[in-house]
């Protein structure tokens, strides 16, 4: 099924994204998705990690559409932001490859509760990352209900919205939430 947006030129398309327009945007992440991903995949020769990284670059690109300045075309703009996120990947990927030879080496360890510190400030930071990357709404609504203790009430009679909308925002956001963190704390184990 063509679109409206089918038919627009890439620079086009992010025009009307910068003014907000979530057809477009689901065009352009129709039209970006699968290269995305498999450069990421052929690179990494990890689906999981190249999936998560072509949603993470599509999402950052709906969260910063109003800053964002492309100087190239847009094609040649996404394929350089999946190369530094491919780069930045594999450098946190390095780090912890580094630092879990070098327990193993030196047979020692930070004591256990310095170290769950550590893992847990870091699961803080992530959340709190990722809490940021939901969209505006879903975000809002996730923040007066988990960070404020909101409930699901108060937060529709605030925001104007339905309790069954706020129940949808909320699934939205612990959905896409429960599937990053699973990721990362998979990688804290192994």
């Amino acid at each position: 099924m063509l679109t409206k947006y089918g038919s627009f030129t890439d620079e086009q398309l992010l025009e009307h994204v910068q003014q907000n327009s979530e057809e477009a945007f689901t065009e352009l992440y129709h039209r970006f998705w699968k290269k995305l991903f498999v450069v990421a995949a052929n690179k990494l020769q990890d689906k999981a990690v190249a999936e998560e990284l072509a949603q993470d670059l599509l999402a950052d690109v709906w969260q910063r559409r109003h800053s964002i300045r492309i100087t190239t075309t847009l094609q040649a703009y996404m394929a350089v932001s999946m190369k530094y996120k491919i780069i930045d990947y594999l450098a946190h990927l390095n780090h912890r490859q580094k630092y879990q030879a070098y327990i193993q080496s030196t047979g020692t360890s930070l004591d256990h509760g310095t170290e769950k510190w550590l893992n847990f400030e870091e699961l803080r930071v992530r959340l709190e990352q990722y809490v940021n990357d939901l969209p505006e709404k879903c975000r809002l609504v996730y923040q007066l209900s988990k960070e404020q203790g909101y409930k699901n009430q108060q937060i529709a009679q605030e925001k104007g919205i339905s309790e069954k909308t706020v129940e949808a925002h909320l699934t939205r956001a612990l959905k896409v939430l429960r599937r990053k963190l699973s990721h990362f704390l998979f990688s804290l184990l192994f």
